[in-house]
């Protein structure tokens, strides 16, 4: 094992000035990384993370971290080795600046230009917060525009794509597998006159489709949903989207969004079979970013998710503030649809984010899901049935990622022990200037990770990932 924290330097760069501040600081393939400790030689497959990769373009910083073109990392462990790659994804719009030499797209460039590139292009596809695989194709997402695909072997950018004809606007960051399906399900908000969540299947054989849409009184910044074996769910913050600011690009980023607390959130409980009937009441103001897991019993809809009194974190990420995800805390709601109610209790009385679970146990009951910890920061492993924590808090130097957990052994159709397997994070070391992936034995957190493969060089903050399995495995 390797020390469970290492010793703090007397001087070190802050993690954060280099994870929401600067650029990514070389674009590669996949080269081999140094390992210290052992890496198990069962982890075979590739974590792809994704992220802000330019915080500034052509000298000219962007005004918030979500302009930022995003980056696709990537870790691929076999046999014992570990190699890395990471390129900055090329959307169409960042291809037109390259090619231009200037910044086109953002607040940063003067109003009538903008105005008029926003009319002819849209919204810069940035595809900085989510990679996943679907059917052998790897594709960079956000959740304001449609799929990126990347080279799963290069990182290279092969470009935007439509899925043939089925996203009709938006395709979000935030897919969701369920397994009792054999597909994932993700959503998209396409404004207008009349906004809608169009909502969409991934089988992981045939092709994509659209299932419909749900009308919504106004426009949202709708970040996550989450998904059952039977429905798909909507928590509906009223963070509304000030629509003519945003087609006129006449306000800063950051206020193109207003918290309207005295809305409601809306929860929408869509039927997977039956998405025409939806049920749909108001209850008193919250925010979410992410969700957990959820799963149906007795009638009730439990639902596990990151919850905040309101979006008061959302303007923090574009200051980058030291301690902008600690009001967060893991939730348990209770929908019961035919009474239209929703109940909730706290967790874990700890400020958290990102969290994940088993990939066998999505969209069904479950024990333990994975958070990364703030204050201090780190990773957990919270058991929703014991109502504690295994915690591995880092040291003042470095920053941790969204843990993702990886089974050791995947048994077809039967979901596996929840603690057999491995947890990746991406860790930044202020003390080295470099990053590394961290593999821990999920049994064993507070342990200390087994083995770290070093990239030569600093990634930038990555807000999700995947682990996609060698064939075979």
């Amino acid at each position: 094992m390797l020390t469970s924290v290492d010793p703090t330097p007397t001087e070190f760069l802050r993690p954060n000035d280099v994870l929401f501040k600067r650029n990514l600081p070389r674009e590669h393939g996949f080269e081999t990384l140094e390992v210290d400790g052992t890496i198990p030689r069962d982890l075979r497959g590739t974590l792809y993370r994704n992220g802000p990769g330019l915080f500034e373009l052509f000298g000219r910083r962007y005004g918030h971290m979500f302009e930022a073109d995003g980056a696709v990392s990537a870790m691929r462990f076999e046999n014992g080795r570990v190699l890395g790659g990471a390129r900055v994804t090329a959307g169409p719009q960042l291809q037109k600046e390259r090619a231009a030499g200037k910044m086109l797209y953002g607040f940063n460039v003067p109003w009538p230009q903008r105005l008029v590139r926003a009319v002819r292009d849209g919204i810069k596809n940035t595809a900085n917060t989510n990679v996943i695989g679907w059917q052998g194709r790897l594709f960079a997402l956000m959740e304001a525009c449609k799929p990126i695909e990347v080279d799963a072997n290069t990182l290279q950018t092969i470009g935007e794509t439509d899925l043939d004809g089925v996203v009709r606007s938006a395709f979000s960051a935030h897919p969701h597998a369920v397994p009792a399906r054999n597909a994932s399900y993700n959503f998209g908000v396409r404004y207008g006159r009349t906004t809608v969540i169009d909502l969409y299947e991934l089988p992981d054989r045939g092709a994509a489709r659209c299932l419909g849409s749900v009308p919504l009184p106004a426009g949202p910044l709708l970040h996550d949903f989450i998904a059952t074996d039977r429905h798909l769910i909507f928590f509906v913050a009223p963070l509304r989207v000030q629509t003519l600011r945003a087609i006129l690009g006449i306000a800063p980023f950051d206020k193109l969004f207003q918290w309207e607390g005295e809305h409601g959130c809306e929860i929408i409980v869509v039927p997977i079979d039956a998405p025409d009937q939806v049920t749909r009441f108001t209850v008193d103001s919250f925010w979410q970013w992410h969700f957990a897991n959820a799963f149906e019993r007795n009638g009730q809809i439990v639902v596990d998710y990151v919850r905040y009194p309101d979006a008061a974190s959302f303007e923090a990420l574009g200051s980058i503030d030291e301690e902008f995800l600690t009001q967060g805390r893991l939730s348990r709601a209770i929908i019961d649809p035919a009474r239209k109610t929703l109940g909730n209790e706290p967790l874990w009385d700890r400020g958290c984010e990102f969290p994940r679970v088993h990939p066998e146990r999505e969209a069904r009951d479950y024990r333990y899901t994975w958070v990364q910890t703030e204050a201090p920061h780190g990773i957990a492993r919270f058991d929703v049935e014991a109502g504690e924590a295994m915690t591995y808090d880092l040291p003042e130097h470095q920053r941790a990622s969204e843990p993702v957990f990886v089974p050791r052994r995947v048994s077809a159709g039967t979901p596996g022990d929840e603690s057999d397997g491995y947890v990746l994070t991406l860790i930044y070391d202020g003390a080295v200037d470099r990053s590394c992936v961290a593999v821990f034995d999920a049994a064993r957190l507070p342990d200390g990770p087994i083995g770290r493969a070093w990239f030569d060089h600093s990634i930038p903050i990555t807000f999700h990932g995947n682990w996609l399995a060698s064939p075979g495995q």
